[in-house]
């Protein structure tokens, strides 16, 4: 795409206010050209076929040929176009993004979130916000917002991602739970469970049953594989012994 002339820009929704609120608001952005709407992902396929488009919206449940489905497809294209997914559903987000995704928008949608997902599109992947070690860039409520590596509780891994879990709520973290076990290492978050890290300062108790172990975490109860059970417990008993700078 070049800068001059815009963004050609495919949105597809079986539901058409959401088809019709998405075209208004692309068409406010001074990046966006033109903007051409389908309710169906098997049309949406015809026009793509046809018509040489620079980005595709599109919503995941709909009747027929499913969102996740037609990305499926695009992907396969020689130049596959960028896809944003525009959905009321969070669940999908791993999907999503192992499907190259450029960014996963939550309805209903605003317009500096769409506006956020625009500016994706024109720079293209690998070029989001940058984070620190501390601050982590994340998804909440279709808007993307940094919170702090200390307000994390635990980390479950999911598929090639990992999910944080704090007070707040869950954030998907385009991550792997193996790379945030390596970097968070000295923060105090340690592996508990092949799927799951846990952050020392928030462990209330531990508990052992019949040779099961768990630790409590704000009221949650998460299990303790075996092989991780005995480094847990010398860790635990080295940070709150006396005297411990940690």
């Amino acid at each position: 795409m070049s800068q001059t002339a815009g963004l050609r820009v495919l949105v597809i929704d079986d539901e058409r206010p959401a088809l019709d609120e998405l075209s208004f608001l692309l068409k406010q952005d001074p990046r966006v050209r033109g903007v051409l709407t389908s309710d169906s992902a098997t049309e949406a396929l015809r026009v793509l076929q046809d018509l040489e488009i620079d980005a595709v919206l599109l919503d995941i449940s709909m009747p027929g040929l499913s969102g996740l489905e037609l990305a499926q497809v695009l992907s396969r294209f020689k130049t596959p176009p960028p896809v944003v997914f525009v959905t009321a559903h969070d669940q999908h987000a791993v999907e999503a993004f192992d499907l190259n995704a450029v960014d996963y928008v939550l309805k209903p949608v605003s317009e500096d979130r769409l506006a956020e997902a625009v500016r994706r599109i024109v720079e293209g992947p690998g070029r989001s916000a940058p984070r620190t070690d501390d601050q982590i860039a994340v998804e909440l409520g279709g808007r993307t917002r940094f919170i702090s590596r200390a307000d994390v509780r635990y980390v479950e891994a999911q598929g090639d991602y990992a999910r944080l879990h704090t007070a707040e709520g869950s954030h998907l973290l385009r991550t792997p739970l193996t790379t945030l076990e390596a970097e968070w290492r000295e923060a105090g978050f340690v592996r508990i469970h092949r799927s799951l890290l846990v952050s020392l300062p928030h462990v209330e108790e531990i508990r052992t049953d019949s040779g099961r172990c768990t630790v409590m975490i704000a009221g949650q109860e998460l299990a303790v594989s075996r092989r991780h059970t005995r480094e847990l417990r010398d860790l635990l008993v080295r940070r709150h012994r006396p005297g411990s700078s940690s």
